[in-house]
C-alpha cells in the first residue's frame, strides 16, 4: 500500500515504524500469534526488508524459534566453513539464510492493508506515526525500528561490506558457505571474503573488513569480490545484483543513556535499541527474540510496551559485555593487519563453544577457554582493553578533542 493511499486502521493497536527486518519480524509474529492485534507496517522504501540478505546459524535459535521462521529461510546449508591463513576447518553447523526478497513475499500479505510503502516518516511519538505528506498513522502503541542511529553514548567499531550474487560462466565447486576466507590479503582492518552457494552456478560473494571508520569504498570492495573469484578460477557471466552495507561493532557503551535518546513512550527495536552482536555483528537471532517477546506481553499498550523495550534492551548489553571486551580486544589491541590472528585462534577452539558464541550464550568456562594461552594481541595493548568504562570515558574524550580541534 503506497503512503499516499493509506488502507491502515484507523487507528491500529500497535504502529511499527520501519519495515526492516526487525520490524517485519516483530508484524510478522504478531499476525502469526496475536491475529486479534491490528497492526501498522510502516516502511519507507518499495519494499520490506530492502536489498539484503540476512544470515544465522540454526544453534543460534532455538528449536521453537527456528519452527516459525523457517518459512522465510531462503537457503539452508548442513555445515560451513572457515579459511585462514594456518588451516581450513569444516564445521558441522547448519547455517541459513532469509532473502529481503522473501521476507516481503511472506509478511507483505500477512500484514495486508496495515502496510504502508513508500511512506517518508518525518515523526514518531507514543501514539502515531506522521508521515512527510501530512498523513497520519495512529496507534495505541508505537515502535520505533527505523534501523541504526549515531550517539555519542556508543564507541564502535564497523564491518563494511558489499556483496554480489554472481553467476558464474562453470559450476564454483562449493556445497557449504564459507563464512570468512580470511587467506586474502589484509586490507582496512580485519578483511575477509564470505560466500554463500545458491546453486550450482551462483553465489552471493561479499568483501567484508573489520575496520575503524564507516567510510564504504564500494569500488575497492567490488575490486576485490573481482580479484577473488579470479584466484578461485570462478569466471562471472553476470552480476545478478548487488547489497551493500556498514555494520556496528559494540567496543563499549553507556546503554542507559544511549536508550534515553530515543522517544519517550516510543518502544526501540532491532538496531534502535542497539540489539546485535557486539562482535559478529549479527541481529537477527536478536530480532526474532524480540518479536517472540512482543507477542507474548499481556499488555500491548504504549507505557507498557515502551517500558518492557526498554528494559529488555539494556538487559541484553550488559550481559555482553565479554563480547564487547573481545571487540575492544580486536579493534584496539591488535594491529589491524593482524587482527585475523584474533578470529584465526578462535576457530581453531570447540565447535560447541563457538556455536554458544554466535548465540550469545558464552558461559564462564567458555570465556576461560577463549582468554587461556598466549594471547594473539599485545599483552600491554590488550590490557589497555579491560575495563569498559574506563575504556568509554577515554574514547569520549578523544572524541570531544578530536571534535574541538574540528577534526
Amino acid at each position: 500500500m503506497e503512503a499516499g493511499d493509506l488502507a491502515v486502521p484507523e487507528k491500529a493497536d500497535i504502529a511499527i515504524a520501519g519495515g526492516g527486518l526487525s520490524g517485519a519480524l516483530i508484524a510478522y509474529r504478531l499476525r502469526l500469534t496475536r491475529p486479534e492485534v491490528t497492526v501498522a507496517l510502516v516502511e519507507q522504501g518499495p519494499s520490506l526488508g530492502g536489498n539484503h540478505t540476512w544470515s544465522f546459524h540454526a544453534s543460534d535459535v532455538s528449536a521453537a524459534t527456528y519452527k516459525w521462521l523457517s518459512n522465510l529461510v531462503r537457503h539452508k546449508w548442513p555445515r560451513q566453513a572457515v579459511i585462514f591463513p594456518k588451516f581450513h576447518r569444516v564445521l558441522e553447523t547448519s547455517y541459513c539464510s532469509i532473502t529481503s526478497s522473501r521476507l516481503h513475499d511472506i509478511v507483505a500479505p500477512l500484514v495486508d492493508e496495515g502496510l504502508a510503502l513508500n511512506a517518508d516518516i518525518a515523526e514518531v511519538a507514543p501514539d502515531r506515526i506522521r508521515l512527510r505528506d501530512g498523513a497520519v498513522i495512529k496507534a495505541n502503541a508505537v515502535i520505533d525500528a527505523r534501523g541504526a542511529r549515531t550517539s555519542d553514548r556508543l564507541v564502535l567499531g564497523f564491518q563494511k561490506f558489499v556483496g554480489q550474487e554472481l553467476e558464474f560462466v562453470a559450476p564454483h565447486g562449493l556445497d557449504a558457505p564459507v563464512i570468512m576466507d580470511a587467506s586474502v590479503p589484509q586490507e582496512d582492518g580485519y578483511r575477509f571474503l564470505y560466500v554463500l552457494p545458491f546453486t550450482e552456478r551462483i553465489a552471493l560473494v561479499e568483501d567484508t573488513r573489520y575496520a575503524d571508520g564507516a567510510a564504504l569504498d564500494r569500488e575497492a570492495l567490488r575490486r576485490g569480490i573481482s580479484d577473488y573469484c579470479a584466484v578461485r578460477g570462478w569466471k562471472i557471466s553476470k552480476v545478478i545484483r548487488e547489497e551493500d552495507g556498514v555494520l556496528p561493532i559494540a567496543l563499549a557503551g553507556d546503554i542507559d543513556a544511549f536508550l534515553d535518546e530515543g522517544v519517550e513512550g516510543v518502544a526501540p527495536a532491532g538496531m534502535r535499541a542497539a540489539l546485535f552482536h557486539p562482535l559478529t555483528g549479527y541481529s537477527l537471532p536478536d530480532a526474532a527474540g524480540l518479536a517472540e517477546r512482543i507477542a507474548d506481553q499481556d499488555d500491548l499498550s504504549g507505557p507498557a510496551l515502551a517500558r518492557f523495550a526498554v528494559r529488555h534492551a539494556a538487559s541484553v548489553w550488559r550481559n555482553r559485555s565479554f563480547y564487547r571486551l573481545l571487540s575492544r580486544m580486536l579493534f584496539s589491541a591488535a594491529a589491524p593487519d593482524q587482527r585475523y590472528k584474533v578470529l584465526q585462534r578462535f576457530y581453531g577452539l570447540p565447535r560447541s563453544l563457538i556455536e554458544r558464541f554466535y548465540a550469545g550464550q558464552t558461559h564462564f568456562g567458555d570465556q576461560a577457554r577463549i582468554l587461556a594461552g598466549k594471547p594473539p594481541v599485545p599483552v600491554s595493548r590488550a590490557l589497555g582493553c579491560l575495563g569498559e568504562e574506563k575504556y568509554l570515558n577515554r574514547a569520549l574524550a578523544a572524541r570531544a578533542t578530536t571534535q574541538a580541534q574540528g577534526g
